[in-house]
């Protein structure tokens, strides 16, 4: 191991702005953490959708660029300031901070840390970046690129886990499973006895749903255009199931037939699909519906239809579902340890990082809900 002063030299999925599959493994340089910064040994990551809109360059084309905010490491070195996590700590990072002293912080209404911002830039918080590749700049993705075998990042992206839990399901919540519960839990606070409707059965939605259960929604309908997805939206606590391409109604006519006429108190958009949006929306109940978008989106701009918004209902963005990092994550990670989720059912395909490019055509079967990337 080289010692925390040097640079390493890894194995890294660098992407080259030529689509999705423009990516090859190859050796990369990662410094060593500057002061209030920790360097990471990825154990493995998980694919998210984010992933693959930023491969095709959404919103900006950032290129060389590596890859990855889901995952789970171990901390190999700390910069000289960094007293939140040591060498050795099990960590998951986050793609939002918390400072737990700036305005948003001690607010209940949101959990965008002014300090520590969701960076977009590929860059970090200096503006500069600890990848490069024959003496050429290598691009992040938020606050860490996890498709390498070692990540820098600010020690206020990084959550410590206990270190008996499974890799792949500390991958899990890093980022994917986390956002759809936090949705749920954070957001829109759900009540027992309520409806939900979920747009999207992949890793957010399954999230989704077994949260819905466990704040004690009684009617949870998972709604998504892939069949084998069914069966995983039950495992989680789904109770109906529609497939929109299996009928000829909308989407939102087929969640009022399922609640009554009237909707669903909560909707969970987790597709990115602007047409679903509408759709979420016009599913809840007229006057108090509350649709909670969460998906990661494929455009800049959307219609959604005015006259829904006019007559009651609310409309809400959430990033990482609203979760706080310190505060909020070691509960879900809790509840994980304690398995109350079916966690090992979002696992459906591993591979190693050599072969992350499976990986990506992996994520167009059918039956693939979550892919991890084993360093």
């Amino acid at each position: 191991m080289a010692p925390a002063s040097q640079v390493i030299t890894c194995k890294g999925a660098v992407w080259w702005g030529g689509g999705e599959n423009d990516v090859t493994v190859e050796d990369i340089q990662v410094d060593p953490p500057k002061p209030t910064e920790a360097r990471v040994k990825m154990i493995c990551a998980s694919i998210c959708h984010t992933d693959l809109l930023r491969a095709s360059g959404f919103p900006i084309p950032l290129f060389p660029r590596v890859l990855g905010h889901e995952g789970v490491g171990i901390v190999e070195s700390v910069g000289e300031k960094v007293t939140a996590v040591e060498v050795g700590n099990v960590v998951i990072p986050t793609s939002v901070g918390e400072c737990q002293g700036c305005e948003n912080c001690i607010s209940r209404e949101s959990n965008l840390c002014l300090k520590y911002p969701l960076t977009l830039n590929g860059l970090m918080l200096d503006n500069t970046s600890r990848m490069s590749i024959r003496g050429q700049k290598i691009f992040h993705l938020f606050s860490c690129s996890t498709f390498a075998e070692y990540m820098v990042t600010e020690e206020n992206y990084l959550v410590k886990v206990d270190p008996n839990i499974e890799p792949a399901h500390a991958a899990f919540i890093s980022c994917g499973f986390s956002t759809g519960f936090g949705a749920v839990w954070k957001e829109a606070k759900v009540e027992s006895g309520s409806s939900v409707a979920v747009f999207g059965l992949g890793g957010v939605g399954l999230g989704a749903i077994s949260t819905a259960k466990m704040m004690g929604a009684t009617k949870i309908i998972g709604i998504d255009k892939n069949e084998m997805k069914k069966e995983k939206g039950e495992d989680f606590g789904m109770t109906d199931f529609i497939n929109p391409n299996a009928c000829d109604k909308s989407a939102s006519e087929l969640v009022k037939e399922l609640s009554g006429g009237m909707g669903v108190d909560y909707s969970f958009e987790c597709t990115g699909a602007a047409p679903c949006l509408t759709e979420a929306l016009q599913a809840t109940k007229l006057g108090k519906g509350k649709t909670i978008v969460i998906g990661s989106v494929t455009e800049e701009f959307v219609h959604i239809n005015f006259r829904s918004l006019l007559f009651g209902r609310t409309l809400k963005g959430s990033a990482f579902g609203g979760l706080k990092p310190k505060s909020d994550l070691p509960f879900v990670v809790d509840k994980c340890l304690k398995k109350e989720f079916p966690l090992h059912e979002l696992l459906t395909h591993e591979v190693s990082l050599t072969d992350i490019d499976k990986a990506l055509e992996l994520l167009k079967q059918p039956d693939c809900v979550k892919v991890v990337i084993r360093m």
